[in-house]
């Protein structure tokens, strides 16, 4: 997993708790990296999930909820660094189809080594988008946490139904646009 990840899931602990809690949870994990961490740099995902699961011992959030929330933060930082993904989508539906084709082609030439999630796209239904989540990791909260950040983003009227499909790793999500019929 790519360092960018980590240092955003460490600033978003540190500004929505505090800098001692992201020492004491990198402290407490017993990190192979030491919780030294670069953007370019590549770590083991289990890193991540250690850090996690010790932010919520330390916070009674459930893990889903803080991995959701950190998808959020993680949203608006990928904006932050490339903002044109999103001047060139003028709807989450749009932007959202674009994933794999567009915006995770642009992530391999920058980090060649990067493993990626996967989505297969049904817009077959006028008003509603199906998504469905491949990964080899257990990130299917991430993915929901990026999607209602992309939501927020475009300040669209969006209902998210989710179906787990294994152990976390794959998800279905259903998007459907308020007013619309299933």
């Amino acid at each position: 997993m790519k360092g960018m990840v980590f240092t955003a899931f460490l600033e978003m602990v540190e500004s929505k708790f505090s800098l001692k809690i992201a020492d004491d949870i990198i402290e407490a994990s017993a990190l192979p990296s030491g919780g030294s961490y670069t953007t370019v740099g590549t770590y083991d995902h289990n890193e991540i999930i250690k850090l996690v699961i010790e932010l919520s011992g330390r916070t009674n959030i459930p893990v889903a909820d803080l991995v959701r929330t950190f998808g959020e933060y993680l949203f608006s930082q990928l904006l932050d660094m490339h903002p044109y993904f999103m001047e060139q989508n003028s709807s989450v539906f749009e932007f959202l189809q674009k994933v794999d084709s567009y915006i995770h082609v642009e992530v391999r030439k920058l980090y060649p080594d990067a493993e990626l999630p996967a989505f297969q796209y049904d817009a077959s239904i006028p008003g509603t988008l199906i998504m469905t989540y491949q990964s080899s990791r257990p990130f299917a909260d991430l993915a929901e946490g990026l999607i209602i950040g992309c939501i927020a983003h475009y300040g669209e009227k969006i209902d998210i139904q989710r179906e787990n499909l294994s152990d976390g790793s794959s998800a279905r999500f259903v998007l459907t646009q308020a007013g619309s019929d299933l």
